[in-house]
């Protein structure tokens, strides 16, 4: 079952970049014992003016339970706020990516990255302590798999309470069985709850789409297209990442969201991501 409310575990790291500061030599020194120079997983995280997020993002990945080597690579995309300034002192590479947009901060992540595997990322998201692996590992172990995708939840920033999003994910859940089942999987997959291997994903261009598609999706289907394999859903509740409602809030609010879904699920037109 899908948790109702944010779990401590999860909420502890929930806090702005005031209340973090003090926590940044933990952090790098937590970055230092996960990074044995010699990476076999990188997490890519773009960033654009994420100087309130990036500490919450850091704190809960260098609390990672993990048995791999890890590096962290910052993408900061031309931000104009102390988003750089502080993903360096949490002991992370923090590149600079000026071309701006977010297919071109993820590619820059992922040609410069020094591990095997590859982990999506931003900059406003909360990751529980086994998600890395528990990403990674069906990779490792199925070289006919070519890519994992996550459940997430929401962290509200508006007035929409948490238990409106209890029941829109399983909302969401509900729309993406359909989509692996008789639609196109790959629109289950976000850029920031993903993972696939660093040397496949150049051979397809990275994350490289034409007009009208997203990076995330079309690197999917680009990956299985080549042959590499299919997709797999990590469906363990402990590892939801909990990421904020600002797309959400942008996009017109949880009510058009959720007529959105439902019109999605009573449409089967859309078979691909657009090409």
């Amino acid at each position: 079952m899908r948790p109702i409310l944010i779990p401590k575990s999860i909420a502890e790291f929930n806090q702005g970049k005031a209340a973090l500061e003090g926590k940044i030599p933990a952090i790098a020194e937590n970055f230092t014992r996960l990074n044995n120079g010699k990476p076999l997983i990188s997490i890519i995280i773009p960033a654009y003016n994420e100087e309130e997020n990036i500490l919450k993002t850091l704190y809960s990945l260098s609390a990672t339970r993990s048995k791999h080597s890890i590096e962290v690579i910052v993408v900061n995309n031309n931000s104009i706020d102390a988003t750089e300034r502080l993903a360096k002192d949490c002991n992370v590479i923090c590149i600079t990516e000026k071309k701006q947009g977010i297919t071109n901060a993820r590619n820059g992540g992922l040609f410069i990255a020094k591990g095997t595997y590859v982990i999506n990322a931003d900059a406003d998201t909360i990751y529980p302590e086994n998600w890395i692996d528990d990403m990674v590992d069906p990779l490792i172990k199925d070289n006919k798999i070519c890519l994992t995708y996550g459940k997430f939840s929401f962290v509200p920033i508006a007035k929409t309470p948490r238990s409106v999003y209890f029941f829109y994910e399983y909302l969401s859940d509900f729309n993406r069985k359909i989509s692996q089942r008789f639609k196109e999987e790959a629109h289950n997959v976000y850029g920031f709850n993903s993972a696939c291997r660093r040397l496949e994903c150049i051979s397809v261009d990275g994350f490289n789409h034409p007009p009208g598609t997203n990076e995330d999706g079309w690197l999917a289907i680009k990956l299985r297209e080549k042959g590499y394999g299919k997709y797999h859903w990590v469906t363990l509740n402990r590892s939801i990442v909990w990421t904020t409602d600002r797309r959400i809030q942008i996009d017109g609010g949880i009510f058009k969201a959720t007529f959105d879904r439902l019109a999605k699920n009573l449409s089967f037109n859309h078979l691909k991501l657009k090409k």
